[in-house]
């Protein structure tokens, strides 16, 4: 399917025109100008030639049913041709037309009606009101830049045709080349998420490894998440823009877990799981391919050396790498001796390499080769920043450069700060086919963000002890707030520890809760949710203590009772879940009681999670040498936290009913961990 659109062998254009103003004019104009070879079958009844073409005046007059058809008439008219297309035989068809969802109801009633069509027929549709498809092939863009488009360039799927043009203005400024561009427009029935299922289904070892993606909205958060998974397990690299996901204010939640959780932190959590690296801006999109694109396949390492004609930009890539976790470590002393003896005196020869603005094209070279022989498995990468001091034509310093790029094991990314005065220079630089950096934080940054993008973790057994058929016997049925027995019963079967408690109603049953609660006592109302807001948690009760308080709890309104609970000592931390309309449960971790919506110091992931996942989790966090134990205070086992989580996780996989879900705190030390206050709501 995926080749027709981007090397068919014919292609049609209903609505083809002289008038090169009109998208069915300007798009014959393209294709004709950038040589495509194939058959061109261009259609309009009121001419016998367009731009000095044959075309023809319906469609049932073309000798054979074309590979890809263009659609540029009146939307009124696009249904009935798109099903007389349909009829056919015709599997691709790019509607160009606007006028449809994007204008007003009527509109979005008849991309319906496109999509059923297409159905029938066993069609692809993009569009309608996109801005078409480009390849090595053809050049079916009715409007802005048409780059030189390279087998082995980016492949870049878009919901909005101007962000292609814009991006790609910003992209080949910079020297990069292009594989293909699509554009979705209105996803009347194909989405960003659809074309990105194409491209995995025809991959090959020899097709594109670096994908952009430009969204406004997801269309199926399971498609998009498994077949990037799948991209990324075939060595693809993945960077994209989701827009439209800023917060209309604190939503109204039962749960801490759902007020924390807002459409951000599920777009966020869905990139992760699908191990896709998340950019805000075109220009960083531009900076992470960049950074893929010179990283040659090697983009996992955390070692850099950073090389510079001048010291405060090569300080200030050192800061940015610190702050990306990749380190700049020290040149082994015979290392430092052999750039000293090339390089003039006052140059900087411990990492960063400050060559000076001096420098000449054989010392660049020099340095590069020394570096990546003598340090050799002390390094992952090279990133080297050069101005135009004036003191020579700066094309040889490139020509260095360039050669080291193609000729050392090691990737080196380059920076170029003076675009104006090494203009012409830059120029036969990007004729050669190389990329580059305008800034020389935005290279450090962009090789951060490719170093630690979310990494993929294949699925696990389920954990030792969790029961997934009896919890969802448990739970089968069950609505609104689930009672404290079937609660503690959930837990037990899911193997998340508690500590021991009792529910009693009256001052009477306290002597059972002697015999069963070791002293002293959390004391607790059942019923209100928000408990610890309307006074109904007090904790280190003695025994003398706990007449009166469950006399004073048992008067809070909606009271049912009053939880008698083994006060457990230690850190807390809170674990939960949220349902997120189209992206399933969210599982939350961070810190812990009633601060934990204050501070906003929780991670989010997308159930289920596999304890690799719920590690990251909980190493991310602000709090975690809060975790790890300070001023000689005992910490948490990190790898028993993980393993709560991950149980928590598979709650909402097993019972997709659970709506929303909170323990908060989860308490102790070590490996003696409890949910000490549990809560799930259940549709």
């Amino acid at each position: 399917m995926l080749k027709g659109f981007l090397e068919p062998a014919s292609i049609a254009v209903v609505g083809a025109s002289e008038n090169t103003m009109k998208p069915g004019g300007k798009i014959v104009e393209n294709l004709i100008s950038k040589g495509y070879e194939g058959a061109l079958f261009l259609l309009n009844p009121k001419a016998q030639t367009v731009q000095g073409k044959k075309a023809f005046a319906s469609l049932a007059e073309l000798p054979r049913t074309p590979d890809l058809v263009y659609i540029a008439i009146p939307a009124p008219l696009v249904g009935d041709t798109l099903a007389e297309l349909g009829s056919m035989g015709v599997k691709r068809v790019i509607i160009l037309s606007a006028g449809f969802g994007e204008i007003n109801e009527k509109g979005r009633q008849e991309e319906k009606r496109l999509a059923e069509i297409a159905d029938q027929y066993g069609m692809v549709i993009l569009g309608p009101n996109c801005l078409g498809v480009m390849s090595p092939v053809h050049a079916g863009k009715f409007a802005g830049l048409l780059p030189e488009m390279k087998p082995d360039g980016l492949d870049f799927i878009s919901g909005s045709g101007a962000t292609v043009d814009i991006l790609s203005e910003q992209a080949v400024s910079r020297g990069l080349f292009f594989n293909s561009f699509f554009t979705v427009g209105n996803s009347a029935q194909t989405g960003v998420d659809d074309v990105l299922a194409l491209l995995d289904q025809d991959h090959t070892p020899q097709s594109p490894k670096h994908i952009l993606l430009y969204m406004e909205k997801i269309s199926s958060a399971e498609k998009l998440l498994n077949h990037a998974r799948s991209l990324a397990q075939k060595g693809c690299v993945i960077a994209a823009i989701k827009s439209g996901v800023t917060e209309d204010g604190e939503r109204a939640a039962a749960s801490h877990t759902g007020a924390m959780a807002v459409t951000d932190t599920a777009v966020q959590a869905l990139f992760d799981k699908a191990g896709i690296i998340r950019a805000s801006s075109k220009l960083e999109m531009v900076d992470l391919a960049s950074a893929l694109v010179m990283a040659k396949g090697k983009f996992n390492g955390k070692r850099a050396c950073v090389v510079t004609d001048a010291g405060g930009p090569g300080v200030m890539t050192t800061d940015e790498l610190n702050r990306q976790g990749i380190k700049t470590p020290l040149f082994k002393p015979e290392t430092q001796a052999k750039l000293a003896e090339l390089l003039p005196p006052g140059a900087g020869v411990k990492n960063p390499v400050d060559l000076l603005p001096t420098r000449t094209p054989s010392q660049i070279a020099e340095t590069m080769k020394i570096i990546a022989e003598m340090e050799a498995g002390n390094l992952d990468y090279i990133l080297i920043q050069v101005g135009d001091p004036g003191f020579r034509d700066n094309w040889p310093v490139y020509e260095a450069i360039l050669k080291s790029m193609e000729t050392l094991d090691l990737p080196v990314f380059a920076s170029f700060s003076t675009s104006i005065s090494s203009g012409e220079a830059l120029k036969k630089y990007r004729a050669k086919g190389k990329c580059h950096f305008e800034d020389e934080v935005s290279m450090a940054r962009a090789v951060g963000r490719m170093a630690n993008r979310p990494k993929i973790h294949p699925p696990k057994p389920d954990p030792v002890d969790y029961d997934k058929a009896k919890v969802a016997q448990i739970l089968n049925g069950a609505t609104g707030v689930v009672s404290p027995d079937k609660l503690r019963q959930v837990l037990m079967a899911a193997g998340i520890p508690t500590p021991k408690e009792l529910i009693i109603t009256t001052e009477q049953e306290l002597k059972q809760a002697e015999s069963t609660v070791p002293l002293p006592w959390v004391m607790k109302v059942v019923g209100p949710l928000h408990k610890t807001d309307l006074g109904g948690v007090v904790t280190n009760v003695s025994r003398e203590a706990a007449g009166k308080t469950i006399e004073r709890l048992m008067k809070i309104e909606n009271a049912q009772g009053v939880m008698v609970q083994e006060q457990v000592q230690g850190i807390e931390v809170i674990m939960g879940l949220s349902r997120e309309s189209g992206f399933g449960h969210l599982v939350a971790f961070g810190l812990g009681g009633v601060l934990a919506e204050a501070l906003k110091d929780v991670r989010f992931g997308l159930s289920p999670l596999v304890p690799d996942e719920a590690l990251t989790m909980i190493n991310s966090i602000k709090a975690l040498p809060v975790l790890k134990g300070y001023r000689g205070q005992p910490g948490m086992d990190l790898n028993r936290l993980a393993d709560i989580l991950t149980r928590v996780s598979l709650l909402a996989r097993d019972v997709p009913q659970i709506k929303e879900m909170d323990i908060n705190p989860l308490k102790g030390q070590a490996e003696n961990l409890s949910a000490v206050d549990v809560r799930i709501i259940m549709d």
